[in-house]
């Protein structure tokens, strides 16, 4: 054996090694067996959301990654990939809409017909356009002189500014000006989404027992944080699944046209009204008793008349027929 190929299977054995041993240590903490999702789940009732007895359907699985849903004008939905934009046609046909989204997470559409979205690429993370080729452009990489680090989630309001969140803060970028941050208080924040009126901000708190609120001013800017709504889903500190020992899964959001919100977390999909009251939660949940919890991560209205709701996240896209309807403008 040459040294070369000594070596070589020397390395082999040690990435043999550590991938036991990762996946040791995984089962350890509670990592769990993966379990394939359900091909539908059955829904209680919502008042105003859905009926008693609504199929959540699984619309496609395997799919590695998916976040980030935003609807196409058509009512397709547009999802994000394993950097790539997959795109979810009205007959539930995925396919490639954009071959490299530089590493994608939120998305949405501004007025101009851009799809604006977060950018990961490790070391070079931005807001930016992502679609029509024609149009792709850098809107921000930095706050003052600083990369962004883990961008997250966006929202966009019909100014023309754009929300966004990394691991440091909640930013605004408003039309033809400088970004600026809006909110630091809030650790590691995630999902943000504004109310159909564009007059409160929404805030995922992932390690708070309440969603936040925010008063939003003409020009964009926030005032009178306070809590909005209690979670169902909170930390549970030393659980054997580490989903739940980690935080509440807040995640993606989302809002109907009556102003209701609606939140992605480890208990499924939570749908509060637009006062903050929980009206119930739609069960899209997989794997908690083998202590490796999977749900989804994000939502979106999308379908011809904007009332099917879809989920997507673990690799899956879920939809569901929902008595209420998604806003007239699918931002997010």
């Amino acid at each position: 054996m040459s040294l070369h190929r000594g070596a070589l299977v020397g390395r082999t054995c040690l990435v043999a090694v550590g991938v036991l041993i990762s996946a040791s240590a995984f089962a350890q903490r509670g990592g769990g067996q993966e379990v394939a999702p359900p091909a539908s789940f059955t829904t209680p009732a919502i008042a105003g959301v859905v009926a008693a007895g609504t199929k959540i359907e699984l619309v496609e699985d395997g799919l590695q990654r998916t976040e980030g849903p935003v609807a196409m004008q058509d009512g397709s939905m547009l999802v994000s990939g394993p950097n790539k934009i997959l795109k979810v046609d009205l007959a539930d046909t995925v396919t490639t809409f954009v071959e490299n989204s530089y590493q994608t997470n939120a998305m949405g559409w501004d007025g101009q017909g851009r799809l604006i979205s977060v950018q990961r690429p490790r070391g070079s993370e931005k807001v930016g356009v992502l679609y029509p080729a024609d149009k792709v452009a850098t809107l921000v990489d930095n706050y003052q002189g600083k990369p962004f680090d883990g961008l997250n989630d966006l929202a966009l309001d019909k100014r023309g500014g754009v929300y966004f969140t990394d691991t440091q803060g909640i930013y605004y970028l408003p039309p033809r000006g400088t970004v600026s941050k809006i909110i630091d208080e809030v650790p590691r924040p995630n999902g943000v989404v504004l109310s159909p009126d564009e007059k409160t901000l929404y805030v995922h708190n992932k390690d708070g027992v309440y969603m936040l609120a925010f008063d939003v001013a003409a020009d964009g800017k926030i005032s009178n944080r306070r809590n909005f709504a209690r979670y169902k889903s909170v930390r549970v500190p030393g659980h054997k699944d580490p989903a739940w020992d980690e935080d509440n899964g807040a995640d993606g959001m989302a809002v109907d046209s009556d102003g209701r919100v609606y939140a992605a977390t480890n208990s499924g999909i939570e749908v509060f009204s637009p006062k903050g009251e929980l009206l119930g939660v739609l069960p899209v949940q997989w794997g908690a008793e083998n202590n490796n919890i999977r749900h989804p991560q994000n939502l979106a209205f999308g379908g011809p008349d904007r009332k099917t709701l879809y989920m997507v996240g673990a690799g899956t896209v879920y939809k569901v027929r929902t008595l209420s309807q998604g806003p007239p403008r699918p931002t997010k």
